[in-house]
């Protein structure tokens, strides 16, 4: 049996929104036969492109193979064949076609941020709850390969007692007076709710709260190291938000975490993002798809002496995690997990508080930073 679901796709003419959620998550799932259930059935999406740009949805259909768009989306929200609405709109447009959707009877499934503040999120999240309808934010992180084999890791005991977590995201964002930009401007501006910490700190709470341990505390500094970049225009414009953020966690369990992310670094390590456990009993450094381990008995006893070429190589000890099962896109496993969630109720804790305590984190984030201080974070 097919279990059909119309999805109202919002602001997929996005990078995120094209690249991600349309043609690696729902063009794939369409190609695939649908979401395969265990007795047999299946769940086939049917997408409905909205933006504000026909000519950009009709080359997205073209692209895609989806047949349906609209710059209409009132005409689409009033139509019942439509039962899931996705949102992957710039942040300050999100919290109202939420609200639209959540009146219209739609479940919802969005991007992160949420919405520019925290209250705003738990409204959403109450709105949600008292309309009756399934809600959902994408927290993508937690299915890349590397996040998984850390969990995994953890699972079986591996490092003993966690003592902390170093998280390095970034890249260089080219300025765009030479190189093409590649990331939109709207990022860089904070009238058009720009910034790393906003975007960021969202995806590093729920990366620590699901796999490490709950963040109780932050302190966190950021800055705006470029101060003019040059729009998709090609006019030049002042940069008023922050490209790069340093922020230490407190976890429970007296783990310590911290994270650089940046769009001002130039990468010298494995991956985009790296991020480095250490325990009692072992170490382990993950990128976006592998991860290598170093155990206790494999760990080198170094000696500080400048004064000689180091004879260790810190490389040697570590062994890569072997490939014990196969790793599917992670927004797509997420969008799996979502229409299994509305069709056959299966559990989703991953909801709109999650998606209000990635926002809690951000503007504690930016509080910190303001205060230059220690923030404790406050159970939502």
């Amino acid at each position: 049996m097919e279990h059909k679901v119309g999805i109202i796709m919002n602001g997929v003419t996005g990078r995120m929104g094209t690249n991600q959620h349309l043609m690696r998550s729902i063009v794939e799932i369409i190609k695939q036969g649908g979401v395969k259930l265990p007795n047999g059935d299946h769940i086939m999406p049917d997408p409905i492109l909205v933006g504000r740009n026909q000519s950009k949805l009709d080359g997205l259909c073209k692209a895609s193979g989806v047949s349906k768009s609209t710059t209409d989306l009132d005409s689409v929200m009033k139509d019942p064949y439509y039962t899931i609405y996705f949102d992957a709109q710039t942040t300050g447009r999100r919290a109202d076609a939420v609200k639209q959707a959540v009146a219209a009877g739609k479940h919802v499934y969005c991007e992160k941020p949420v919405s520019v503040d925290t209250q705003t999120a738990l409204e959403l999240h109450e709105l949600c709850e008292k309309a009756g309808v399934k809600h959902g934010v994408v927290q993508d992180k937690l299915w890349l390969p590397g996040m998984r084999k850390l969990k995994r890791l953890i699972e079986n005991g591996f490092f003993g007692e966690i003592l902390s977590v170093r998280g390095e995201f970034g890249y260089w964002v080219f300025e765009g007076h030479t190189v093409p930009a590649q990331r939109p401007s709207w990022n860089y501006r904070k009238e058009d709710d720009g910034g790393i910490i906003v975007d960021m700190l969202c995806h590093w709470r729920y990366v620590l709260d699901h796999i490490f341990g709950k963040v109780k505390a932050v302190s966190c500094t950021g800055a705006t190291h470029i101060k003019e970049r040059v729009d998709e225009q090609g006019n030049p414009y002042k940069c008023t938000a922050d490209d790069a953020a340093y922020a230490t966690f407190e976890l429970e369990g007296d783990i310590i975490a911290h994270f650089n992310s940046s769009w001002t670094v130039r990468v010298r390590r494995d991956d985009l993002l790296t991020v480095q456990v250490d325990g009692t009993k072992g170490s382990a450094v993950a990128g976006l798809r592998e991860c290598y381990i170093q155990h206790y008995g494999n760990t080198p006893k170094p000696v500080w002496n400048p004064d000689i070429v180091q004879p260790i190589d810190f490389y040697e000890g570590w062994s890569k995690v072997p490939e014990q099962e196969p790793f599917d896109n992670a927004f797509k496993v997420q969008w799996e997990l979502f229409l299994k969630h509305v069709v056959l109720d299966e559990p989703f804790p991953w909801n709109m508080k999650e998606g209000a305590k990635g926002v809690q984190l951000a503007e504690k984030g930016l509080e910190s930073w303001e205060k230059r201080c220690w923030l404790d974070i406050p159970e939502l």
